[in-house]
């Protein structure tokens, strides 16, 4: 009988990355752009750039502005190529050929693992350019400027790419970390409301699982954030980011091997409910009814009191999202196994006993789910604003 013989591999890898605030980063006196292309450079540093078709469209010398900064810069920095405008949302995401024509531009360029891959946009964008990046020469270095409240508080400062496969929300993806991420508040100035709301609810959803002062901010600045002020927004989107990172930092699942997904948070439903609209409602609309769905189960279920429940639903609906929708029915019910299949494993979802303090369950009461459906929409009926 021959003897079976196992070497065991054990190490670790440390990632570092800035998230950096800034204001006109192509502006040529603001050189935080530069200072990122540029750190470690032993030659020119060489870069292509991928930009969201409705930030062109929002922001008319953008593409003029990029080529003077690189311009200004030339001796330490090259863009290369023309620049690539892709179209914005998810269908960014849904048509491999955006992937195709990144992959080419970085070959047509010689952009290697010591160049750069530049996505300006949403998230759904800097999703499709990220997969792209990170399949190229096994990755090239990806700076990321997001360009939506919910790029820059939540899915542009993380470690995930990915781009929808079988109809499925990010079936096909990687984790990949960025080498900086960017962010530029002058983009957020020409946001439409239902853009510059969306992101909001990804900032209710890391408060309510982890921060009630946070949430307690949210409540008491609503007001502000619906007549879009600016250093308000900016504060949000600086507290959830942070809320964002350090939990990748800390959570001990950096790269999601098991099946605990605290930020996903009312996504189970959301996921699903972008499909069902064909993705006409937008990510963080669809995550403030997820977040709906599940806090009213969890009080429904015993772990909320009845006042927690009005706070969060009120909440949601007095910065103008709906609670409802005539797609949120019982075929809502099968996000649930395609979420424990994203997820591997076991069914695992994020609930609330508290405000600031959640709880994961490994199954979910599917008639409890239905009579959840039905609270909302008669809470949304009675308390909506007018």
């Amino acid at each position: 009988m021959s003897q079976t013989k196992i070497i065991k591999q054990s190490f670790q890898v440390n990632f570092n990355f800035d998230l950096i605030f800034s204001s006109h980063v192509f502006h040529q006196d603001n050189s935080c752009l530069l200072n990122v292309l540029s750190v470690d450079a032993i030659t020119k540093s060489k870069a292509i750039i991928i930009v969201d078709q409705e930030v062109v469209t929002a922001h008319k010398t953008l593409k003029k502005d990029i080529k003077d900064y690189f311009e200004a810069y030339k001796e330490r920095i090259e863009l290369c190529g023309p620049i690539l405008e892709i179209v914005g949302g998810e269908e960014s995401k849904n048509d491999e050929s955006f992937i195709k024509t990144i992959l080419q531009q970085i070959n047509d360029y010689g952009i290697d693992r010591h160049s750069y891959v530049i996505g300006i946009g949403g998230g759904a964008v800097l999703d499709a350019v990220g997969f792209a990046a990170a399949v190229a020469h096994r990755g090239v270095r990806l700076i990321r400027i997001p360009t939506t409240v919910l790029s820059q508080n939540d899915s542009g400062i993380g470690v995930k790419n990915g781009i929808n496969y079988f109809k499925k929300k990010n079936f096909a993806g990687s984790f990949a970390v960025p080498y900086a991420v960017i962010n530029d508040d002058e983009f957020l100035t020409t946001l439409d409301d239902r853009d510059w709301r969306s992101g909001i609810s990804e900032a209710i959803k890391v408060a309510l699982i982890k921060d009630y002062d946070f949430f307690n901010w949210i409540e008491n600045h609503v007001e502000a954030l619906n007549s879009r002020d600016k250093r308000v927004m900016n504060e949000l989107i600086y507290r959830c980011a942070d809320l964002h990172m350090k939990h990748i930092q800390n959570s001990g699942d950096a790269f999601e091997q098991g099946s605990s997904r605290p930020l996903d948070f009312g996504h189970w439903a959301a996921h699903k409910l972008e499909q069902l609209t064909q993705y006409e409602l937008r990510h963080g609309e669809a995550v403030a009814i997820g977040i709906a769905l599940d806090s009213t189960y969890a009080h429904l279920k015993g772990y909320l009191g009845q006042p927690e429940l009005n706070r969060i639903l009120d909440c949601i609906l007095n910065l103008g999202f709906h609670i409802s929708h005539h797609k949120l029915n019982k075929d809502i019910i099968k996000g649930l196994e395609e979420f424990r299949e994203h997820l591997g494993g076991k069914l695992t979802i994020m609930l609330l006993e508290s405000l600031g303090s959640g709880i994961e369950v490994y199954e979910m009461d599917k008639d409890l789910v239905l009579l959840s459906i039905e609270f909302m929409n008669t809470y949304s009926s009675q308390n909506s604003r007018k």
